[in-house]
């Protein structure tokens, strides 16, 4: 294990229906919170985990998950709602053990030495941890207090971070008065008064405007230039385009795409076409009769929309477009571009984002 963060083979799994913090599964009900399979791994078809409950009904959060994080880079596991990325969060900063596979952190096991991996990071879930009846000083005093930092140090340090993430002016209010991008600034600055080396943050940007979107990862990539690793969870497709060095796409507990984000669409040669109909049945409709024409090479539905892959956009829309009013399906729309991460991810999980969000597992 050579880089910053290390995941290798990490499977994990839960007592049949729902995963922690409100994940569903594909299956709908609910499972109690840190089931394991027998012996450490997965139990067999049939044969019940150390738990008592059968391997067909566990949900596996994370199904042989592997990834590596070079120093100092922006890395983002992008994903559905449920596709796993909190239960990698959660093993990575020591908070969950995996039924099998191994990690690192800093160079660090985290199985292993999991007390020296929490020095070496700071970690921001999805809900604030400021204290909202302190002020913003005052939480970040009591961080440093946590981690042996005392008077002058102290307040050098608190001072430092208070004007680094644009929070001097507010620093003697109460944190419950901040804005929402105010406290998540504040969240991030609290989990670097021990100056971490990697920084790991689940779906930070998760209730921000887009204003405070923007804000919140300008501060970010200013880390990153400095030499923090940052490991990011997302949902948002936009976002890891925009600012991630490298992206790793998850989908039922498994990477299935990695790279850049110019690699990952570079690798689906041709167009997409996205056309936008009356209704999600004439969507379904025109799926039918778009996988049937030979210029396409396939089609998913979202909705009232059907997103078609091409290999030429200018030449493959007269039959596109030819092939539906054959058919009398009328068309609203039709937007010929360049692949998405969207259509990255419909190509490799063979469904699109906004469907994988209603199945997948947390």
């Amino acid at each position: 294990m050579t880089g910053a963060v290390e995941a290798e083979d990490l499977r994990k799994s839960y007592n049949g229906g729902k995963a922690p913090h409100g994940g569903r599964s594909p299956h709908g009900g609910k499972a109690a919170n840190g089931g394991k399979a027998a012996n450490g791994g997965k139990a067999a078809n049939g044969a019940a985990g150390s738990d008592g409950v059968p391997a067909d009904r566990r949900v596996h959060a994370l199904d042989g998950l592997s990834f590596s994080v070079a120093a100092g880079s922006v890395y983002a596991l992008l994903g559905p709602n449920g596709a796993g990325k909190t239960t990698t969060v959660r093993i990575l900063t020591t908070l969950s053990r995996p039924d099998s596979g191994r990690a690192s952190v800093a160079g660090i096991d985290v199985l292993a030495q999991p007390g020296r991996v929490r020095s070496a990071i700071g970690a921001v879930s999805q809900h604030s941890g400021a204290v909202g009846l302190l002020t913003g000083a005052e939480n970040l005093a009591m961080q440093g207090g946590l981690h042996g930092l005392r008077g002058k140090e102290l307040r050098r340090r608190t001072s430092e971070l208070l004007d680094a993430f644009g929070l001097t002016e507010a620093a003697h209010r109460q944190a419950k008065t901040y804005s929402g991008g105010m406290r998540r600034r504040l969240d991030i600055a609290t989990v670097l008064v021990h100056r971490p080396t990697v920084l790991f943050l689940d779906e930070p940007t998760t209730g921000l405007d887009p204003e405070g979107r923007t804000d919140l990862w300008a501060v970010l990539t200013e880390l990153a230039a400095g030499g923090t690793t940052i490991l990011v969870t997302t949902h948002y497709l936009e976002e890891a385009d925009q600012y991630a060095d490298q992206i790793a796409i998850v989908d039922r507990g498994r990477i299935v795409a990695e790279g850049t984000s110019d690699e990952l669409k570079a690798g689906l040669h041709g167009d997409s076409v996205l056309l936008e109909l009356d209704s999600h049945d004439r969507a379904e409709q025109a799926e039918k009769i778009l996988i049937d024409i030979p210029q396409v090479a396939g089609a998913s539905v979202d909705g009232s929309s059907v997103r078609a892959r091409v290999a030429d956009g200018a030449h493959a829309l007269p039959a596109v477009i030819g092939g539906l009013e054959a058919s009398s399906v009328p068309v609203r729309s039709v937007t010929v571009a360049r692949p998405s991460l969207d259509d990255v991810y419909l190509h490799h999980a063979g469904r699109s984002f906004r469907q994988a969000e209603k199945v997948t597992v947390s």
